[in-house]
């Protein structure tokens, strides 16, 4: 009797838990401890292109998840700030094992002015794709895709999941890398089309996000 009256001891005055998201776990509004030190440690002596991601708790405000190929699944954790948690695992199942995590941050951003700037950075000779990139005077080399000419962007539509609305992006992007200490930087170079607002087909802008590895054992749900 008195459990029903405050609301517990049956399921019809209970609100529902949120939904667990990823291999994770973690719910929208949930929180991850994000260990860096092995990161820093990896870093140390270098000069990364930002300052390295501080760790600490992070708080989930979406969740983003797209397959890649028929045995992997790209998670995303996203903070307020555009912090972005990345695992990929075998399905995105609770407590399967992680085959790669990573932490990015917001860089750079450009606006091409119109087709012609669209050409230069995503054409058929387009600066996204070449075998390096140099950002100021800080070169990457290309990551993914094999030869010494231009590599296709890879592609992908990634669900993006704020708790109160779900938008299907779809993801034009080539990464880059550099040596740095003990370990990596790298570089997302990124064209989002928010497949939901009818936007124009090239995508709006350009998003430069660095990037550096994590172990598994480096994050945890709280």
């Amino acid at each position: 009797m008195i459990g029903r009256i405050f609301g517990w001891g049956s399921g019809g005055g209970q609100a529902a838990l949120p939904a667990e998201r990823g291999p994770l776990g973690v719910a929208i509004g949930g929180g991850i401890e994000i260990d860096t030190l092995s990161l820093q440690a990896g870093m140390a002596g270098a000069e990364p292109s930002m300052p390295l991601p501080s760790g600490g708790m992070m708080i989930v405000a979406a969740y983003g998840e797209a397959r890649l190929d028929a045995s992997t699944v790209l998670s995303r954790y996203y903070d307020a700030d555009n912090t972005i948690l990345q695992v990929l695992s075998a399905s995105a199942t609770l407590g399967e094992e992680l085959l790669d995590v990573s932490i990015y941050q917001p860089w750079d951003s450009v606006v091409p002015a119109g087709a012609a700037d669209w050409a230069r950075w995503r054409g058929p000779s387009g600066l996204i794709g070449q075998p390096r990139y140099d950002a100021d005077g800080i070169v990457f080399e290309r990551f993914w895709g094999d030869g010494a000419g231009r590599a296709d962007l890879v592609e992908f539509v990634e669900t993006v999941d704020d708790g109160e609305s779900r938008r299907e992006i779809h993801q034009s992007c080539m990464l880059y890398a550099r040596p740095l200490g003990q370990a990596r930087e790298m570089l997302l170079i990124n064209i989002e089309r928010d497949l939901g607002l009818g936007a124009a087909s090239q995508g709006t802008s350009i998003e430069f996000i660095l990037g550096y590895g994590l172990m598994a054992a480096d994050v945890r749900r709280l």
